[in-house]
């Protein structure tokens, strides 16, 4: 059966158990996805508490992690989603995307609805990639794609 998380707690105390696992043990998040056998994007949100894993998914990971039953449990259940609490961000690296989204979200808005119409795209149904890259102007540049599915506002 299913069940949801109401209380975010319980998953913030499970992914500073599993960060702290992942810190002692060395491992990447993309040996903790690897073991997962889902994508590294997914599988970092899943043990930072944004989404419920997969039963097989959720034994493997807990197992490299070394974290209990209780945890595999955890790793299964629909989440309180969302990990920024209250107002503005204040650790630079999630600040910048805040930032860019005030820069450009307005022209991501009008672009979208320009090309799809009236809608949204989805959180959901989606997909996230981040590439390091060499910039040809010296040092690294970060690419960033998300692909969302686009949904459509439906008039009722």
């Amino acid at each position: 059966m299913v069940h949801a998380q109401f209380d975010p707690t319980a998953r913030e105390a499970l992914a500073n158990a599993a960060v702290e696992a992942k810190i002692r043990k060395d491992l990447t998040w993309e040996q903790i996805a690897d073991a997962a056998g889902l994508s590294v994007a997914f599988t970092t949100a899943a043990v930072l508490g944004q989404h419920a894993l997969p039963e097989a998914s959720a034994k493997a990971v807990a197992e490299l992690l070394g974290l209990d039953e209780d945890a595999v449990m955890l790793l299964q259940t629909i989440p309180t989603r969302g990990s920024i609490p209250g107002g503005i961000p204040t650790d630079p690296t999630i600040y910048r995307f805040y930032e860019m989204l005030q820069v450009y979200g307005t022209t991501l808005k009008a672009l979208v609805h320009e090309q799809f119409g009236d809608g949204i795209i989805s959180a959901i149904n989606f997909k996230l990639d981040v590439k390091k890259v060499a910039d040809p102007e010296g040092g690294e540049r970060a690419v960033i794609t998300l692909d969302g599915k686009y949904l459509p506002t439906k008039p009722f």
